[in-house]
């Protein structure tokens, strides 16, 4: 069975008939929406550039009969979420009272209109401040004190990223400190997830970067965490079939945005993301990740410090860097024959891995690459969020699990090590 095969078995055995995916199915949207009321308000990009999916979703509800609240598209989130973003779409939601929400985006416009919906529904009765609800379930418990419920939410995907449309999380920014939280909670999961293979093929190099990225991250990160049994099984299967998929596909694309098999490819492999972190935990990419937003985009903020951590991690995931490292050595990308190494120089090896994949398809490869990274703000920036309580969970999901006592003694010198590139500033616990 060929990796795409793979990957569609996987999806439909978790999802069943709840997830619409594939090439060209957005016309099934006007049959799906017929079953969530009579009024809708539809959150999307107003830009030129999404006009001809804008004008397509509002001419399905048209065709369905369903009134489309302020008679158009509402702008939805900018890059990474502000919470702005999320105050402005819960007005909306307050005003235009629809029966059901309909968010055409990629991973930031999802996670606006799922922490929006829950506003809507809890300002009133819990608190209309969004920072209370961060943190793992809840919004949960908080639907269950009020008897309160969030309105049914069709997830449009757009780009082959983070995986929104499928999963329990809300990545939530707060531009002034440029620090990003997250709501962790099943309450949040769109009701229905859709994802038209076909709509990325206008995303630019830079965005299909990310996704890939995204894909490896968050199917590596999970493999890194998973324990031995049936979890790690699973979490090996869908991290070596995305990271197939994206070495397969991710340099055909930087070079053909258009080809359409590779852009199914990519967006199975950012589904298998979401799948994998329904299943398991990220960890250390992604907490430094939430604290470089003004600087780089969430996918390729992860691909970068990946190698980084898994050198960090390397007494806890020996298998998982043989398993994972196949994918790169069947590609010509890891300079030696892995599974004749063991320890730190095992990690060593797949991380040059990682690293020269990276390169190949002209992707940053440390945090000085990026325009605008300042050691000095940004890694005292990521140590500060690390020790934050709300964002403790990313700390307990490492392989090698850290408290906040041992963030400036182990993580320090694992960011100056993405800084510069050295490997060798990295300590092992």
């Amino acid at each position: 069975m060929n990796s795409k095969d793979k990957a569609k078995e996987l999806l439909t055995a978790w999802k069943g008939d709840s997830y619409i995916f594939g090439l060209d199915v957005l016309p099934q949207l006007e049959t799906v929406a017929k079953k969530f009321g009579k009024k809708v308000l539809v959150i999307s990009s107003k830009s030129p550039h999404w006009a001809d999916l804008n004008n397509k979703i509002v001419g399905y509800m048209k065709n369905a009969g369903i009134e489309v609240a302020t008679g158009g598209i509402v702008n939805g989130a900018k890059p990474n979420a502000p919470r702005e973003d999320v105050y402005r779409l819960e007005s909306y939601i307050l005003h235009h009272k629809p029966d059901f929400l309909i968010v055409a985006g990629g991973g930031s416009s999802i996670d606006c209109v799922k922490a929006a919906n829950v506003l809507a529904a809890l300002g009133g009765a819990v608190t209309p401040e969004i920072d209370y609800y961060f943190g793992t379930g809840i919004v949960s418990e908080a639907y269950k004190k009020t008897g309160k419920q969030g309105l049914p939410l069709i997830a449009v995907e757009t780009s082959a990223s983070s995986g929104a449309h499928l999963t329990k999380y809300a990545n939530i920014t707060d531009p002034v400190a440029g620090q990003k939280k997250l709501i962790v909670d099943e309450a949040v999961i769109p009701t229905v997830p859709f994802f038209d293979y076909t709509v990325t093929a206008s995303m630019p190099v830079a965005l299909t970067i990310d996704g890939a990225f995204d894909a490896i991250a968050h199917t590596f990160e999970v493999f890194c965490g998973a324990k031995e049994g049936p979890a790690f099984d699973k979490a090996a299967e869908l991290a070596t079939t995305a990271i197939e998929l994206v070495v397969e596909n991710a340099k055909t694309l930087v070079q053909d945005p258009k080809n359409l098999a590779a852009r199914e490819a990519i967006g199975l492999a950012t589904d298998l993301g979401g799948y994998a972190i329904m299943v398991g935990g990220t960890s250390g990419p992604h907490l430094t990740s939430f604290s470089l937003v003004d600087v780089v985009a969430h996918g390729t903020a992860c691909g970068i410090m990946n190698p980084y951590y898994a050198v960090f991690y390397s007494k806890a995931i020996q298998k998982q860097l043989k398993i994972a490292g196949a994918v790169f050595t069947k590609h010509g990308y890891t300079p030696k024959n892995l599974d004749s190494l063991s320890g730190r120089d095992l990690a060593l090896a797949f991380a040059e891995g990682m690293i020269a994949f990276a390169k190949s398809i002209g992707a940053p490869t440390k945090l000085n690459d990026l325009k605008g990274f300042r050691e000095e703000i940004h890694i005292k920036r990521a140590l500060v969020a690390a020790k934050d309580p709300q964002l403790e969970m990313k700390l307990k999901n490492m392989p090698v699990p850290l408290n906040s006592a041992g963030v400036d003694t182990y993580m320090e010198p694992i960011l100056r090590a993405g800084a510069t590139g050295d490997m060798s500033l990295i300590v092992e616990m």
